[in-house]
């Protein structure tokens, strides 16, 4: 498995490897081992999937406050996305700067997202189904968001002429400046 850092280097791009022949292909695309030489060390506790029908569907940008916060691995089983990683660590030198990556399942890539960071993602394609690995088990009363098209995140969402499609939960979670933020940021 390749793991490669972003320009946020707690966020990282996996690229598990594909061995393939005439009856199709296997991956390994979660070994604790390999992820722990990488430095992600966690216990994931909760498998979950979303299959989004049309393309510009957006989820998020969300995460969970602590003692309940979650590190997520996601990947992309059908379809492709553009994926978001906001740095919500107050005291980070990169509080309010974002990461993404074009997640597919032709590409074979994950993303590890760590505790501390608002994730979401916008679908690039019709019926995209997303299976991510999550650290703590879903806590609705924890459960909070971002703004996806706060403009003060600076994201460049590949929108569809047709506009997003989103929930209107998603539509009115907080801007960063409303936001106040139950993560610090600890130098490693």
């Amino acid at each position: 498995m390749h793991i490669e850092p972003l320009e946020i280097p707690d966020v990282k791009l996996l690229t598990p490897v594909k061995h393939g022949d005439h009856r199709g292909y296997f991956s390994e695309v979660y070994n604790r081992r390999t992820l722990q030489d990488g430095g992600i060390s966690v216990d994931f506790v909760q498998d979950n999937c979303s299959l989004s029908a049309d393309a510009g569907t957006v989820r998020g940008l969300h995460f969970q406050a602590p003692p309940f916060a979650q590190a997520k691995l996601v990947r992309v089983l059908r379809g492709s996305i553009f994926d978001v990683a906001v740095d919500l660590r107050r005291g980070s030198p990169t509080y309010g700067q974002h990461v993404s990556a074009t997640l597919s399942a032709e590409a074979w890539n994950q993303i590890w997202v760590p505790v501390g960071f608002g994730h979401g993602f916008m679908t690039l394609t019709p019926g995209t189904e997303v299976m991510y690995k999550v650290s703590a088990y879903y806590a609705p009363d924890h459960d909070h968001g971002l703004l996806w098209n706060d403009p003060a995140l600076r994201i460049q969402w590949p929108t569809p002429e047709s506009g997003p499609v989103l929930s209107d939960r998603d539509r009115e979670h907080p801007t960063l400046s409303q936001l106040v933020s139950p993560f610090e940021y600890v130098e490693s």
